[in-house]
């Protein structure tokens, strides 16, 4: 089933705005949106600078959603940014953009599955804790806890060999859980006398022996992990041709997706540092002690959800973080083996990767997808957070060639307003990529030793395969693109 390759099937247009806003959402709020607002957020910028930050960061992400809504009714192929650096700059660059994407797409998968442990660990204690175990970066690498979540990624693989409208369902319904579980929560916080307007002080992180950033360097600290906290929005334009509406409805999908996260990503940390447990004083005491405490109270949104209402506010936000977790590996395993099946189809990469079942999905790339993850999954946990860092520079080297590519297109048809949300979306990513990148004396904010090792490796990798590629003779146009977008046009009228 998996290992033949055939070119008479194609992606079946299957899915409605509601499934493509639900893939969108449910890649942007994921296990992250549950866990940052106690390493992230409120430890570098408390609670008004997370909010100011998150307020900046979701704007910019619009100014980059208007570029991918242009560029999408251009060329509405699967693929996305690839397809946009490839037509726009030439296929090197397209090679480019797609190898560091691909990275941030495919590092979700195994993030999720493996915060499936720690949600585990902290609710059910040693439940999966058994056979045999090794450590990696002093974290314990339990058989039982991995068995968890190789086996949801295989589950989900044969989920998603089904079809393409029978996932979109399933994400829809765990999308529903995921957002109506937060509400409950937040409305709970808003009548429970335990969740008072004075926890939130003080709203900046107070400096300290360890802790010296100025509120500028605070708000940076959090903006800067925008391209990976909204990253999800942009899978949109890998679904494409499988979406049975025109492709310029797409931009109220990602508007909505992104306007809806950072909702979501701002109530979240505000929530949890509004009820504290009984023993701290404040806010910066339990998030100072998050590292030394176990269970819900080692992580803060649900130690907030139980003291705010109780064994039921935990059964809701556990409900909740499980379903973004799912939602999370669903939508990126789909974007991912889409981005891989495009590559494929256009020749970057081994046509292998192209095949089709008859269901009209990539198995092929979506068997690759699980069998990294899987594997990246054995490296523990401290691995995945030097990979996810590393990851938001591939997001936002993906923002910054779908902006300057509208950029160049509106130049040529002399669409003003495309212009200049192109040339400021391809400014503001960068500038995200260079703050990841670079040491700026008082941020502080860059990649750490461990993930600037990861991500030469990957781009060693990146340069092998290409040049190999490229002598064996690939990296041909397999497909005729704009008689394809002329039929994907037609199929929609």
């Amino acid at each position: 089933m998996f290992f033949i390759i055939s070119s008479d099937r194609h992606l079946k247009r299957s899915l409605t705005p509601l499934n493509v806003w639900s893939l969108a959402f449910g890649c942007v709020i994921g296990w992250s949106a549950f866990v940052m607002p106690g390493t992230v957020f409120l430890p570098n910028a408390g609670p008004m600078g997370t909010l100011i930050a998150m307020e900046i960061a979701t704007f910019v992400m619009l100014i980059i959603s208007y570029n991918y809504s242009y560029m999408i009714n251009k060329f509405p192929l699967t693929g996305g940014e690839f397809i946009y650096a490839k037509m726009a700059f030439g296929e090197h660059h397209g090679f480019l953009c797609a190898w560091f994407l691909s990275l941030s797409y495919l590092s979700v998968i195994p993030l999720n599955a493996t915060a499936l442990n720690l949600i585990m660990r902290a609710v059910f204690g040693d439940a999966f804790q058994f056979g045999f175990h090794y450590t990696v970066a002093g974290y314990d690498v339990y058989f039982g806890e991995m068995l968890l979540a190789i086996g949801v990624l295989l589950i989900f693989m044969i989920v998603n060999s089904w079809g393409v409208k029978f996932t979109g369902s399933i994400q829809t319904l765990l999308v529903m859980i995921l957002l109506g579980g937060i509400l409950i929560i937040i409305g709970g916080a808003a009548f429970s006398p335990n969740a008072l307007s004075d926890n939130l002080l003080p709203m900046f992180r107070p400096a300290d022996g360890s802790f010296t950033k100025g509120i500028a360097a605070q708000i940076a600290a959090v903006f800067v992990t925008g391209p990976m906290s909204f990253v999800g929005f942009d899978t949109v334009p890998q679904l494409t041709e499988e979406s049975k509406f025109s492709a310029d409805r797409v931009k109220v999908v990602m508007d909505t997706s992104i306007m809806c996260g950072g909702f979501v990503y701002i109530a979240l940390a505000l929530v949890a540092c509004s009820a504290v447990p009984a023993s701290y004083t404040g806010w910066v005491e339990h998030i100072k002690d998050l590292p030394n405490l176990s269970g819900i109270n080692g992580i803060a949104t649900l130690s907030a959800s139980y003291n705010i209402m109780g064994k039921f506010g935990l059964t809701v936000i556990t409900a909740s973080v499980i379903a973004a977790m799912l939602t999370g590996i669903i939508g990126f395993y789909m974007a991912t083996s889409r981005l891989l099946y495009s590559m494929a189809r256009d020749g970057m990469i081994p046509s292998w990767f192209s095949y089709l079942n008859e269901n009209g999905v990539p198995t092929n790339a979506g068997l690759f997808c699980t069998v990294v993850s899987g594997l990246t999954c054995l490296m523990g946990r401290p691995v995945m957070g030097w990979v996810f860092d590393m990851a938001s520079t591939g997001a936002a080297i993906g923002f910054a060639y779908t902006s300057i590519a509208a950029a160049k297109y509106a130049f040529r048809e002399k669409r003003t307003d495309i212009m200049i949300f192109g040339i400021l979306g391809f400014i503001l990513s960068v500038m995200m990529a260079v703050l990841l990148l670079f040491p700026i004396p008082g941020l502080n904010i860059s990649l750490g030793s461990e993930s600037y090792s990861l991500l030469f490796v990957w781009v060693v990798i990146g340069t092998l395969f290409y040049v190999i590629k490229r002598t064996w003779g690939g990296g041909q146009l397999h497909i005729n693109t704009q008689k394809t977008i002329s039929d994907l046009t037609d199929s929609n009228r």
